[in-house]
């Protein structure tokens, strides 16, 4: 029996707004609000709401033999608590189910696994965490950002307490093989690695509203055959998409939501294909063989590797130098550093200063809010620049950056104190205003009548003196 194995992507990045050269020192909030706003709430009317409430109804219609995994960013979660709870609550819907399994990641959706292991266990206990608090399950499957995965990463991921990890099923790395099997990792057999069939998924995710694919339309009849037609022995189709596949980048016009309402029905009607998780896998399906990966793949891109974040000089120069801070990050304690920490990490930062204008120029241009890849280069930099000033204030470690910081949060307590007295001011001038009571008008004739009265008397007296001498 062949199994699908259902897998999504939840992400949304915090976009930074542009901020310019002399915004550094002088304006620490680094985040576009409007524009991540909109776009969340964008995509949870056109993605995210329409497309959990057909999964929910798809789920309870097929009670047990439909089902479907997520993973969730951290950062995704923190823009639906902020723009759009009822996006949270509809997957809390879904979690009730019992048929829908969320996966880990790292929390801030960061490259950080080629980087840092203390930090990247970090991040990945931080989302577990808030999966368990948020949908009562403690993930026992790991993906990585971006599907990113290597020998040594499985290896590591394994010792975090992971039993099984998704991957992408690489031509390079595959060569005869099939991805529609369970393998394991070549370190640590114990690991089980997922891979994607990315010619299925892709069909959905990439070509399913293209016209001139010699396939359109797609119909779930003619998919479900083509998973029919594959060899008995292939037992898992790992289908991985990003959620906003669903109405955001094929849109409801498309018949996308029409396509996924048929495809569990058409499955089970054949009686040979069912539905199964990433952790059901993990348990249920003996690995055929080990799989080399000895350099990092990817699902971006042709070449599936690194370079959609890692392929320039600006792209290493922003990286290392993020990660450069990491000593200071560790002994940091402020909230807002560390919050600001995290959204620096994500990586579409780096995705933006890709330079990959050739086979998938369009996709990189599609996702990307800057019109040439060195504007979003200076844009992260100068943003870089003012954190590491906060950074080197908050954690000084010689007598320079001592006497900044010192200096720093005198101006600072000045700054608060002139901010009072403004306000102080502003509030007792509207007050004065408010209570001030109204000048009372003059009739302009008294005053001339006054003068002239006065001045008959003075007259008066003085010929009355006259006489009496």
């Amino acid at each position: 029996m062949k199994n699908i194995c259902l897998y999504f992507q939840v992400h949304q990045p915090f976009r930074f707004r542009r901020y310019r050269f002399f915004d550094i020192g002088n304006d620490h909030y680094y985040y576009d609000d409007y524009t991540n706003e909109g776009v969340l709430n964008k995509v949870a009317q056109k993605c995210y709401l329409p497309a959990n409430k057909l999964l929910l109804k798809l789920l309870k219609k097929y009670d047990g033999k439909f089902k479907v995994s997520f993973s969730i960013s951290g950062v995704a979660i923190n823009q639906f608590k902020l723009y759009a709870p009822e996006v949270l609550e509809s997957f809390q819907e879904l979690a009730k189910t019992g048929n829908v399994e969320f996966l880990s990641e790292t929390y801030s959706h960061s490259l950080v696994a080629l980087k840092d292991k203390d930090e990247f266990e970090y991040q990945i206990k931080k989302h577990s965490d808030t999966i368990n608090e948020l949908f009562g399950q403690k993930p026992e499957v790991f993906r990585n950002t971006e599907l990113i995965y290597s020998d040594e990463l499985g290896s590591m991921v394994y010792s975090l307490g992971y039993k099984g990890m998704l991957a992408e099923g690489a031509k390079h790395v595959l060569g005869w093989k099939s991805p529609n099997f369970m393998y394991t990792n070549v370190i640590n057999p114990r690991l089980k690695v997922l891979l994607k069939n990315f010619t299925l998924s892709d069909d959905i995710a990439f070509r399913f509203s293209n016209h001139d694919w010699s396939e359109h339309p797609l119909t779930a009849e003619k998919y479900i055959g083509w998973l029919s037609g594959l060899s008995p022995k292939e037992e898992l189709v790992n289908l991985f998409m990003d959620y906003e596949t669903f109405g955001e980048h094929q849109w409801k016009e498309t018949g996308i939501f029409d396509f996924l309402e048929r495809l569990p029905e058409v499955a089970l009607n054949t009686n040979d294909i069912g539905f199964i998780t990433p952790g059901e896998a993990v348990k249920q399906i003996q690995p055929i063989s080990a799989i080399h990966v000895p350099n990092p793949t990817s699902w971006a891109d042709e070449e599936r590797d690194l370079t959609a974040w890692l392929g320039n000089e600006m792209q290493y120069e922003a990286f290392d130098k993020l990660y450069a801070l990491l000593p200071k990050i560790k002994k940091c304690t402020d909230a807002d550093i560390l919050k600001d920490w995290a959204y620096l990490q994500v990586s579409d930062h780096f995705y933006y200063m890709s330079t990959k204008f050739f086979s998938d120029g369009d996709v990189h241009a599609y996702f990307n809010p800057y019109e040439v890849p060195y504007e979003a280069f200076m844009n992260y930099m100068n943003v870089l620049s003012d954190f590491t000033l906060r950074l080197n204030a908050a954690v000084p470690e010689n007598t320079v950056e001592q006497e900044l910081a010192t200096l720093s949060a005198v101006l600072s307590k000045k700054e608060q104190k002139l901010e009072k007295i403004e306000a102080e001011l502003k509030r007792l001038r509207a007050s004065k205003m408010r209570t001030k009571p109204p000048v009372k008008k003059t009739k302009a004739t008294t005053k001339p009548k006054v003068a002239t009265k006065t001045k008959s008397k003075a007259s008066a007296k003085t010929k009355t003196t006259v006489k009496k001498k």
